[in-house]
């Protein structure tokens, strides 16, 4: 048994989706949340940037002496994550290798879709990623930049005409490409699930990467008997913005109100003695 807390960061609050996942499928565990609020987006950075604050959230972790870390986030995980990976001595996780396993096991005609931010789609990372999992796979990529905004301001319903109006334009070329899986490429997409479910239609499979991701982290710490043993954990949140913002908009991500503390922090002075 191992005690020591699971590290999960994001650029912003999207990786709640892991952490949700992660709470359901090890209630035993303590889990460190970071949400790197005050950069927020990474989506439209450089490679290098990413990369320093991937490395800058980490360090900020592994302050918590914890025993694996989840990148959820689907910029860091496309863009470097893999070259800094090696650098740590625990186990480090990315969202984009769950989803690429579950894109190729799960379609049936070898043609999946993927949805994500600039850097992601920029990216050829998921490409990599199924092919190396399923050769020959097509694969169909689209940015989505406007789903993140839409998602942090509340605009998540079914029945919401904006973001009915933007899913329509940009899912238009996927639908035409005859795919049977979409990856939703950005931890903010799940909570849009529905009207993106809706406009695909029922003969496309949607992939929730933070939620594979938490699916594997927790068959590598049994294998490895390093799940805590206790019945309960506790969840910790920290934010480089501010924190009394957090609590409502982190409730969207769990569905349930935040338990635990929430703490600003700054990574600025943490990294760059200011």
């Amino acid at each position: 048994m191992d005690s020591r807390p699971i590290g999960v960061f994001d650029s912003g609050l999207g990786g709640l989706t892991c952490v949700k996942k992660l709470m359901e499928v090890m209630p035993g565990e303590d889990i460190i949340y970071l949400g790197d609020t005050g950069r927020v987006p990474y989506g439209g950075r450089s490679r290098e940037t990413i990369i320093k604050y991937a490395r800058e959230d980490i360090g900020f972790l592994r302050s918590f002496d914890i025993k694996a870390v989840a990148a959820a986030c689907g910029t860091v995980s496309t863009n470097g994550l893999e070259e800094i990976a090696g650098d740590y001595p625990i186990p480090v996780f990315g969202v984009a290798d769950a989803a690429a396993r579950a894109a190729a096991e799960l379609t049936r005609t070898g043609r999946v879709g993927l949805i994500g931010t600039r850097a992601s789609i920029r990216s050829t990372a998921y490409d990599e990623k199924i092919l190396r999992c399923r050769p020959g796979t097509k694969i169909f990529k689209r940015a989505c930049p406007l789903f993140v905004p839409l998602v942090e301001e509340g605009r998540v319903g079914e029945d919401d005409p904006v973001l009915r109006m933007v899913a329509e334009q940009y899912l238009e070329e996927l639908k035409l490409a005859d795919i049977d899986v979409l990856i939703l490429g950005c931890t903010h997409y799940p909570l849009i699930a529905g009207t993106v479910a809706s406009i695909m239609g029922p003969g496309v499979k949607l992939i929730d990467p933070g939620a594979q991701t938490a699916l594997a982290l927790r068959r590598y710490l049994a294998e490895h008997d390093a799940l805590s043993g206790r019945e309960r954990g506790r969840q910790s949140y920290f934010v480089t913005d501010s924190a009394e913002d957090f609590g409502h908009a982190a409730s969207l991500f769990l569905n349930s109100h935040v338990e635990g503390d929430v703490r600003r922090v700054s990574l600025e002075e943490r990294y760059n003695g200011k």
